[in-house]
């Protein structure tokens, strides 16, 4: 196995078993070293470290294991069967009443640049490494003997995710055109081969199914709708009406497939495709729940400060909206803007709109996106729901 040598001190995040290694960590690479490989990292003495696929750029290593073992397939059978377990702890796997979950959750369960979503019975892998694409394979074979009869089909959907590298989308295993999936006892259509993501927000699960608690006789306006979770769920709650809104057509054309496919006739829905701006100046002041579900504002730091401003604005427009006893759910997905930077955006915003908010629940990802304790920054999702005065 090739080898990458870290400078002296550069072992330290490592000890700690923090799975990333960065460029200015290293020392020395063995000149044959090619994006993807499998390698060895080894201090500065010689010594043993991790092992982990190599890719350049800031990220140089992500580490696989923190033991000196072959990556075959018995490594990946261990990993896959060690998240299926995880799934079935937390009551998400093989429950007939939901058959959408995440399985594996990158650096989450030990195998990061590596997502696999669950919608029925197709399991949807994507990757966010050179390294994972060149294992998709073997990770699919393994994948599919310890799933079982739990699933049929191994969908690869990593165009987005890898656009340099020739990862075009496709079955990897099995072909199915049966893309209709259930949650909470909820059905919807997965656009996993055109959608964002891998074809669904499965990390908005629990927090859809909080908000139908606060549904009933409501008005709902859900921007940045995609395909409509938070807008059926409010209609199973009891919603007087709810209006989806985002600036594509075809997450609106999507939403109202899934509204109609739960709903069939049902009068109270009705989607607009416009932007979210232009919508809340223009819409009138007759909503009493807001559901604020951005896309990432900022993907690196060097964005950060825009973010912040873009979340300000977007809430303190919402707070100027929102009807007196109003509930406001709001979230950021952005992985540089952490808890506190968020709850302050969404301060300022409510001080600048001059209303009293008070704090009724601060939400996370669920329990099947883990978060691995030596890597914090795998925690992403942050939402607060607001109850507006």
């Amino acid at each position: 196995m090739k080898q990458i040598q870290l400078k002296r001190g550069k072992d330290e995040s490592l000890l700690r078993f923090h799975p990333w290694v960065f460029s200015g960590a290293i020392q020395h690479v063995d000149s044959d070293i090619q994006e993807g490989d499998i390698v060895r990292v080894v201090t500065s003495a010689g010594q043993f470290i991790a092992v982990g696929h190599y890719q350049e750029g800031s990220i140089a290593v992500r580490v696989l294991t923190f033991s000196d073992v072959p990556i075959d397939d018995q490594f990946w059978a261990s990993r896959l069967q060690s998240a299926l377990i995880l799934r079935k702890t937390i009551g998400l796997a093989d429950n007939p009443e939901n058959t959408t979950y995440r399985l594996v959750h990158g650096e989450g369960d030990h195998l990061p640049g590596l997502i696999i979503d669950v919608y029925g019975k197709t399991a949807v892998m994507q990757a966010h490494s050179i390294g994972m694409h060149f294992c998709r394979k073997q990770i699919a074979s393994q994948l599919v003997k310890v799933m079982g009869s739990r699933i049929e089909n191994v969908f690869y959907k990593s165009e987005t995710t890898l656009p340099f590298m020739d990862s075009e989308n496709g079955f990897l295993y099995g072909g199915s055109d049966d893309n209709v999936a259930l949650e909470n006892g909820l059905k919807f259509y997965v656009d996993w081969l055109r959608g964002q993501k891998t074809g669904f927000f499965v990390d908005q699960r629990e927090n859809r199914l909080l908000l139908e608690r606060y549904a009933r006789g409501k008005r709902v306006l859900n921007m940045f709708c995609y395909t409509g979770g938070f807008s059926f769920y409010a209609m199973r709650g009891g919603a007087e009406l709810v209006h989806s809104v985002d600036s594509s057509a075809k997450a609106i054309e999507l939403t109202n497939r899934n509204v109609a496919l739960n709903f069939p006739n049902d009068q109270r829905h009705q989607a607009f495709c416009e932007d979210a701006f232009k919508f809340l100046d223009s819409c009138g002041q007759g909503y009493n729940l807001i559901i604020l579900d951005p896309p990432a504002f900022a993907k690196h730091r060097g964005a950060l400060h825009n973010a912040l401003k873009g979340y300000t604005r977007l809430n303190q427009k919402a707070f100027q909206l929102i009807q007196t006893g109003g509930v406001l759910f709001t979230f950021s997905c952005s992985q540089v803007v952490t808890k506190d930077h968020f709850r302050n955006a969404v301060f300022t915003a409510a001080a600048l709109a001059r209303r009293k908010v008070r704090i009724l629940h601060q939400l996370h990802q669920p329990a099947d996106h883990p978060v691995n304790i030596y890597h914090p920054e795998g925690e992403y999702l942050k939402g607060l729901v607001l109850y507006v005065e």
